[in-house]
């Protein structure tokens, strides 16, 4: 394998996975229904066009349950292909290939939707100087591949926790006292990165003081976007959040701002349509 993803443990997952999706009696289907020594071969392929996430560690799954199986990678993680496009070409013993089929599937599908998602929204903002980060809006367990898929459709990564750096947000805000206090505490810490979020104009100057290191402006129209990254001058990196759709992201981007984080990108990404298919060997 040679897929690298900083903090995912690629064994571990797959073992999880299987240990769910066979619970304590097996797969039931395939002991009773397929002869122990039938070989199987099959082609994995996407019934849409899509942006190619997750290929090899779908294939750590059929080499976990038949070690000597062999797959054939047909496209590339990254890669952007055609519908009816083949993505991987499997032979091996039949019960064990179908016993890991849904699951890797299933990991194929929800990155690959999530990639092709995010290349829509990359190439909306193309040419605009903006750029796209994605959020810590993913299912809980899954944020290291899902931030890998976002990465493959052309976004940045954003935090990938609560440890890399301050979020300081409305709530935060209210507790603090306001984002002057909130920013100066963090500071006051050794917090090197020190994001604070506005919604309003009047609390640009107020978190600068503080010690905020970037400005989030939350939920503000393009027009009041323009006048925010005036006011901030370029000091700090802006980043507009809050709301973006495909249809409101390239204006957000021709305001000015440095980022556009999205959330959608994670959270409501469909799933790719990828079918794995008995082939003739």
């Amino acid at each position: 394998m040679s897929i690298a993803i900083d903090g995912f443990d690629l064994d571990a997952f797959v073992t999880a996975t299987l240990a769910e999706d066979l619970g304590e009696g097996g797969d039931v289907t395939s002991a009773a229904v397929i002869p122990a020594g039938a070989r199987f071969t099959a082609v994995m392929d996407s019934r849409d066009a899509i942006t190619v996430a997750g290929l090899e560690i779908a294939a750590a799954f059929f080499h976990r349950l038949d070690p000597d199986a062999a797959t054939t990678l047909l496209a590339g993680d990254g890669e952007q292909v055609a519908a009816g496009a083949p993505l991987m070409r499997i032979e091996g013993n039949a019960r064990a290939l179908l016993t890991a089929e849904r699951s890797a599937l299933n990991t194929v599908q929800h990155l690959s939707g999530i990639a092709t998602l995010t290349r829509t929204y990359a190439e909306r903002i193309e040419g605009t100087g903006a750029t796209l980060l994605d959020t810590r809006k993913t299912i809980p367990g899954l944020r290291r591949l899902e931030k890998y898929a976002t990465r493959l459709g052309g976004a940045t990564n954003h935090r990938m926790g609560l440890w890399d750096a301050a979020m300081i947000k409305d709530n935060h805000v209210a507790v603090a006292g306001g984002v002057a206090q909130a920013a100066a505490r963090a500071k006051a810490a050794g917090v090197e990165r020190i994001i604070v979020e506005v919604d309003r104009l009047d609390q640009i100057e107020p978190a600068l003081a503080g010690g905020a290191t970037h400005l989030l402006l939350d939920n503000m129209p393009p027009d009041t976007l323009r006048e925010a990254v005036a006011l901030v001058g370029g000091r700090v990196p802006t980043e507009a959040s809050g709301g973006v759709t495909l249809e409101t992201i390239r204006a957000i981007a021709e305001s000015g701002v440095d980022f556009v984080s999205v959330g959608r990108i994670t959270q409501s990404a469909p799933a790719a349509d990828i079918g794995l298919d008995f082939a003739l060997a």
